[in-house]
This record gives structure tokens, C-alpha cells and sequence, in this order.
């Protein structure tokens, strides 16, 4: 990787000082610089620009002093001279703070009109954020010829289509689409975000028709909070050719499946001679993919009345599910083959639709399937290559980094900074910083990275690293295992497997015994505080104190003994347990089937997203884990197995 134009300006003896200080070996200076940036942060905060100017006086030669820098351009930055703007965006070229800068001025030019400067600063954006999408957008619109203003016109549907929040930049473009996109496309918006619940957002959008078609705000209250008694309360005779009338109809058929499908096809059956072919296709597609949510079997035969075009990718992959569910291979190679090709080029359905081919006797269609998927170091990827005859297995190990490597790694400023933001517990700012400077690192580079990162017990980018390389490699950095003495004494005392317990730890914590989750989970193996107070009852702790519960043991004995808890409740499975220790324990046990369920199509089905990743990725660690502690080849199939029928029974009331 080339040098950023901002390392050679950098100082060598800021790097090192910062190494030092993370280190241990800080001088009285470096602390008091830690404190003036902090005292800059705040001050950028509060908007004190005068004790700002006087911290970037004195911080002239820190690591983080481009960052002081920032805040006194990023504050008031519409009344900033343009060329001290530029000055720093030239002299930062490369850097995190330069591509930060350069978007926010981007943002000033777009509210000031100067559509020329908003095209040439965004063509040298590294990676544009929304906002400076839609203003670049916008200044084609001003600025462009006739092909590429259609083709902005385009990018700006596509963007109306699929965006659900739309930041302060976005407003005019999407002000301007609301009034002139086609009733197709307008209506696809109202779809989409009543499909994922954002009712709030589409009465927004809904503002956007003429005054004498918008629906009446009380009847919009009630369509979305009681849809059925709305619906009993219309007569199809007044829909008339109205379209905003069969529309809204329909929006409350939708809401009313979210709630029950069951009901909301009843009521469809009796609307959809007075809705259009198209809007009643659409419905159908959304009361499958509810279904399909709720493992209901009638799911499959409500997606058939729907047409593809209609399904967005969230209905499109559940219609796969609910075939998969069903075990109908059929339905599940039509269900994929029907996808955008997209779409269908993600991991998960080109590893189904070779497993339907193979059901279906097409050795040849399966192979290759499975054979794009080969070492594939995730999911779907170890599922192929079993398919293929091949257990799993490490890459081999690359040689560890040079010294040169290494002295190259603590020395970039970018690295620099990131190390200088997570001493001082800054660790968004520094995650980001981290993450751009790794943006272009060959793999050398960023094994020497993975390398630093663990030297500094920053388990999870050194994780995050080494995840990254693409042809040399260090399982053991990628599979980082910490606190070993702790954790396997946790397991063994637990009888549980140690590979399952890392496996789950990595995908929980990435090892960050500080972690707090944004809903109050902590630690290691991220426990909420009523599991915790639970389990420590349980066992036997008397006068717990959750204020220990990031403390390594602590959490470790509670977080193991609540996954045997989890694990013997439902049947020793440990696709279950995970599950269960990610959503609950009772919602595991719901999402089992009437029949044994092989364990890859209950982890596809599972209903909530963040569940269904997560089981995937604990599992998937736990192979590679296994592979690295016993030095063995490791089958996934093998340890997804197969998940128990339902069997009638619950849960212990009380286990959370």
C-alpha cells in the first residue's frame, strides 16, 4: 500500500510516543496532551470556539492534533473560508479526517447551491456516504447533459425504492420525486416502508399527493393501529377507479397480516375483485412473507398468487425459507431461480439451489453450485465444501510479520491515531479510524495490523484485520482465542464444549470484556442484567453485585452456566441453545417444526435477521475453533444435526 500523502507530514515521534504511552511507559507530557485533546473534544462540543483555537495552538505537534484541527473547521463550517477548507482536505488526502471533512463541506456546497464544487469534491470521495449520493444526484440534475441526467434520474428511483430514513441532504431530491416519480414508483416507496413497519415514514410520504387525494389522518390512525375494524367499516362500492382508495385498502389488508396472516387472506379473498390484479398480487406477496415469518404451511401458496416482480428481496428470500421449510425442492430452486440475479448470488441461495438441484437428482448443477462456494471461510461456504467431500480445515499459516512489517504498522498515522482514541476509551471514533486505514492493506500489511492490534489486547481488530486477508493467512488471529485458562476451567467445569463456548464468545463480545450492548448486555458473553441476577441466583452466588459482572471470571461463570441451563433445556442441541441465548429460550423452542428439521434449514428460518446471522456465524466459529484446538478436520453438518421435532413441552417458566 502506498503511503498516504498525510504520512509525510506526520511525526515519527508522535507514533512512537503514542505506542509508548499505550504500552504503559506515557510521560507526564503525553498525559497532559491526552487532556488538552479531550478538553478540545468537549469544547467542540459545547461550540467554544475560542478555547478551541488556543487547544490548536498547543497541540501543533500531537498524534491527535489534526483531529483539533477538524473540530475548528467543522464548527460553524458554513462560515469557514473555502480555502483553508481545502488546505486541510489536501493536506489530510487519504487520511479518515480528510474524507470526513471533504464529506461535510460537500454538504455546505449542496445547501449553498454551488452544484460544480459539489461534482468535483464528490468525485474524489473514497466512499460516499447517502447524503453526498443524493447531492451529487442533485448537481447532475443542475448541471448534467441529457443522458446523464436520466441516468441520475435513475440512481434517484432507486435510491426513492430502497432508502428508509432520508437524511437533511436527501429531502429536496426525495421532495422532488414525492411530486413527479410514476404512480408505480411512488407507490413502491409507501410499500416498502409499510412492509418494515415504518408507518411514521410513509404518512410522510403519503403528504406528497395532491391534498384532495390524501387519505384523512384519523382514518390513517385507524387503518394502522386497528386495521381489521377499519377494513369492516369500508364499502368496496365507494372505491370507484380510485387508485389512493384500492391502495389504502390494501396498506390496511398488509397491516392487518403483520398482526395475522390468516385473517388478513380472508379478508383479501373478499377485497380483491375490487383492488386490481396488481395491487392484490401485491398484498399477497406481503401476507406470504408474514406467514412465511410465522412458519405458518399455508406461506407457499400465498407467495404463489403474488408474481416475482412484486417481492422485494426481504419477501423474495422468505419465499425461498418457507419452501425450505416445507422441504419442497422444487419450489425452492423456482423460488431462487426467480430472484434478481442479485440476489441470487449471495452466499446462502446459491448454496440452497444446489441442494435443490441435488434433491432433484442434477449432480452436475449441483457440483457447481457448490464448487463456487468452495473455501468460502463462513456459513454457506463450509456447508459446500462438505457437500464436496471436504471436511473443514485452516489455510495454511503464513509467516508471522517482519520487524519492518511491523515497525510500518505502528508507525502509520492512521493506525497511530486509532491506538492514541482507544487508550483514551474513544473507541467509535477510534473503530472508524481504524477501519479506514485499513481500507487498501494488502495482506502483509494487514496480518502486521491483526499482530499489533492483539499486542495491545484489541481483540476485536485484531479479529477485524485478519478476517480481512485474502490469499495468505492466520486462523489464529482470526479465531483469536483469549483468556484461555479462564475460559476452558468455565467450559469444563459447565461440561460444555469449548470451541462452542469461543465460537459464541466471538460472535457476542469479539472478546471486549468492557462491551455494552446498546439494549444493557455486558461483558464477555454480553449478559443482561436480569439474566445475570437469575443466573447467579441459581447457582448459588449470594449478594451478586452486577456492578462485578464484567469482571473476566464473573461473567465467564455466568455466562457458561446460563448456556448449559439454555443447552440442557432444549434437548443438548446447540443450534437451539444459541438461538435461545441470542432471542430466548421459548422462541427457540416455537421455532422448531412439527418434524425433526435438518439443523442448516432451522438456522436459515429462523424468523428474527439478527438471530438467524448470529446462530450462522457461532457455529461456523465453533468449527474453526475445534479445527485449531484439536489440530483435526471438523464437519459443521455434523454439529448443526438435526433439529428436534416440537414437542409439546415448554421451556422452564423462569429461565430468561
Amino acid at each position: 500500500m502506498k503511503p498516504p500523502v498525510f504520512f509525510t507530514r506526520f511525526c515519527l515521534a508522535c507514533a512512537l510516543t503514542i505506542v509508548l504511552a499505550i504500552s504503559g511507559s506515557a510521560s507526564a507530557e503525553e498525559s497532559a496532551g491526552e487532556r488538552q485533546f479531550l478538553d478540545a473534544r468537549e469544547a467542540f462540543r459545547v461550540g467554544d470556539r475560542a478555547k478551541l483555537e488556543q487547544l490548536n495552538a498547543q497541540l501543533i505537534d500531537d498524534a491527535l492534533a489534526p483531529y483539533v484541527e477538524y473540530y475548528l473547521l467543522r464548527q460553524g463550517i458554513e462560515r469557514q473560508d473555502a480555502a483553508t477548507i481545502k488546505a486541510f482536505i489536501r493536506q489530510e488526502e487519504g487520511s479518515y479526517l480528510g474524507e470526513r471533512l471533504r464529506a461535510d463541506w460537500i454538504k455546505v456546497l449542496g445547501k449553498q447551491g454551488r452544484w460544480s464544487e459539489v461534482s468535483q469534491q464528490y468525485a474524489q470521495l473514497k466512499a460516499p456516504d447517502l447524503e453526498s449520493r443524493c447531492l451529487k444526484i442533485q448537481a447532475v440534475t443542475h448541471l448534467g447533459d441529457t443522458a446523464a441526467r436520466q441516468q441520475s434520474q435513475a440512481d434517484a428511483e432507486t435510491l426513492w425504492q430502497t432508502v428508509i430514513s432520508v437524511p437533511e441532504g436527501c429531502q429536496p431530491l426525495f421532495a422532488r420525486l414525492g411530486e413527479m416519480v410514476s404512480d408505480d414508483v411512488y407507490w413502491s416507496r409507501v410499500h416498502m416502508l409499510f412492509e418494515r413497519g415504518k408507518t411514521d415514514l410513509a404518512r410522510r410520504v403519503l403528504r406528497f399527493l395532491p391534498r384532495e387525494q390524501q387519505p384523512d389522518a384519523k382514518q390513517l390512525d385507524q387503518l394502522i393501529s386497528q386495521p381489521r375494524i377499519w377494513l369492516a367499516r369500508q364499502k368496496p362500492a365507494s372505491m370507484g377507479g380510485s387508485r389512493v382508495r384500492r391502495e389504502v385498502v390494501a396498506l390496511a389488508i398488509t397491516r392487518l397480516a403483520q398482526n395475522d396472516p390468516v385473517v388478513a387472506a380472508e379478508q383479501l379473498e373478499q377485497w380483491r375483485a375490487h383492488l386490481g390484479a396488481q395491487t392484490t398480487a401485491w398484498c399477497w406477496a406481503q401476507i406470504g412473507l408474514q406467514g412465511a415469518r410465522r412458519h405458518l404451511p399455508e406461506a407457499s401458496a400465498w407467495f404463489a398468487r403474488s408474481t416475482p416482480e412484486l417481492l422485494t428481496d426481504d419477501a423474495a428470500e422468505w419465499r425461498v425459507r418457507a419452501a425450505l421449510r416445507a422441504q419442497k425442492w422444487d419450489l425452492v430452486r423456482l423460488a431462487i431461480e426467480q430472484m434478481p440475479q442479485e440476489l441470487q448470488a449471495r452466499p446462502a441461495w446459491v448454496y440452497w439451489l444446489g441442494r435443490a438441484h441435488k434433491a432433484a437428482g442434477r449432480t452436475h448443477e449441483a457440483r457447481a453450485q457448490f464448487a463456487s462456494l468452495r473455501g468460502l471461510p463462513e456459513f454457506y461456504g463450509n456447508l459446500a465444501d462438505e457437500e464436496l467431500g471436504q471436511r473443514i480445515t485452516v489455510p495454511p499459516l503464513a509467516l508471522p510479520p517482519h520487524a519492518d512489517e511491523l515497525f510500518y504498522a505502528r508507525t502509520l498515522p492512521g493506525i497511530v491515531r486509532a491506538l492514541a482514541l482507544f487508550r483514551l476509551d474513544l473507541r467509535i471514533d477510534a473503530i472508524r479510524e481504524w477501519n479506514w486505514t485499513l481500507r487498501d492493506m494488502d495482506d502483509r500489511q494487514l496480518l502486521a495490523a491483526a499482530t499489533l492490534a492483539r499486542e495491545y489486547h484489541l481483540y476485536d481488530r485484531a479479529i477485524n484485520a485478519a478476517d480481512k486477508t485474502r490469499s495468505q493467512h492466520d486462523y489464529s488471529l482470526r479465531f483469536l482465542a483469549p483468556f484461555e485458562a479462564q475460559v476452558r476451567l468455565a467450559a469444563r467445569e459447565q461440561n460444555l464444549d469449548d470451541a462452542w463456548v469461543y465460537g459464541l464468545m466471538r460472535q457476542e463480545s469479539r472478546f471486549i470484556t468492557q462491551a455494552k450492548s446498546s439494549v444493557g448486555a455486558s461483558g464477555l458473553m454480553q449478559l443482561m442484567p436480569a439474566t445475570a441476577k437469575w443466573v447467579a441466583k441459581k447457582i448459588g452466588i449470594k449478594d451478586y453485585d452486577h456492578r462485578t459482572v464484567n469482571d473476566t471470571d464473573t461473567n465467564l461463570l455466568l455466562g457458561t452456566a446460563y448456556m448449559r441451563m439454555v443447552l440442557e433445556s432444549l434437548h443438548q442441541h446447540p443450534v437451539l441453545a444459541s438461538a435461545a441465548y441470542n432471542a430466548g429460550p421459548g422462541r427457540a423452542k416455537r421455532w422448531c417444526a412439527n418434524e425433526p428439521l435438518e439443523g442448516a434449514i432451522y438456522a436459515e428460518t429462523i424468523p428474527f435477521d439478527e438471530t438467524r446471522d448470529y446462530v450462522k456465524k457461532v457455529m461456523s466459529n465453533a468449527v474453526y475453533y475445534s479445527v485449531l484446538f484439536t489440530g483435526e478436520p471438523a464437519s459443521l453438518r455434523e454439529r448443526l444435526g438435526t433439529a428436534p421435532a416440537r414437542d409439546g413441552t415448554s421451556v422452564p417458566a423462569d429461565l430468561p
